[in-house]
């Protein structure tokens, strides 16, 4: 399958899980792939290893999403290095729980910064980059429509927020 072929792509998150699964099935279908990831340096490495097995090329790029230096660094670094940007997947979350009576402000700053902000940041840097029919993506949760138990609100709320993000 090579419907991406000669396509570049981000994914931020991508150590591990959903974000890994997309990088790696962004190559399959043909595309170049850069990756970020926060303190998994192995994992990465492995990411981009299955990456260069499809035959694509395959980049780590070490950057905290919480950090919004590092958003717009590793979005411009993933362009440099592959010519352009077509896609960016925004993958990376974190989450936390905890009953809103119990949420300490720097879990509230930590959620809303990672999940919420850094999408928009990345957006932002991304979209000078992307070529004609360039995308951006934006992983959700099922949690964003309806919050099962007390201590997922506030992760949820953030989840929700992304819902409702929508084009340049």
């Amino acid at each position: 399958m090579t419907e991406l072929l000669g396509r570049r792509a981000l994914v931020t998150g991508a150590s591990r899980g959903i974000g890994a699964a997309i990088a790696i099935a962004l190559a399959e279908k043909g595309a170049d792939v850069a990756i970020t990831y926060e303190r998994s340096t192995d994992r990465a490495a492995e990411v981009v290893e299955a990456i260069q097995a499809k035959g694509r090329r395959g980049l780590a790029i070490q950057a905290n999403s919480a950090n919004p230096a590092d958003v717009k660094r590793s979005v411009d670094e993933a362009a440099a290095a592959h010519g352009g940007l077509d896609i960016l997947v925004n993958n990376a979350a974190i989450a936390l729980y905890s009953t809103i009576a119990d949420f300490s402000v720097a879990d509230i700053d930590a959620l809303l910064g990672v999940n919420v902000r850094a999408p928009i940041l990345a957006a932002q840097a991304a979209i000078p980059h992307l070529h004609a029919g360039g995308r951006i993506l934006t992983i959700g949760s099922a949690g964003a429509e309806r919050i099962v138990g007390d201590t997922g609100t506030v992760y949820f709320m953030t989840k929700s927020a992304l819902s409702r993000l929508r084009g340049a």
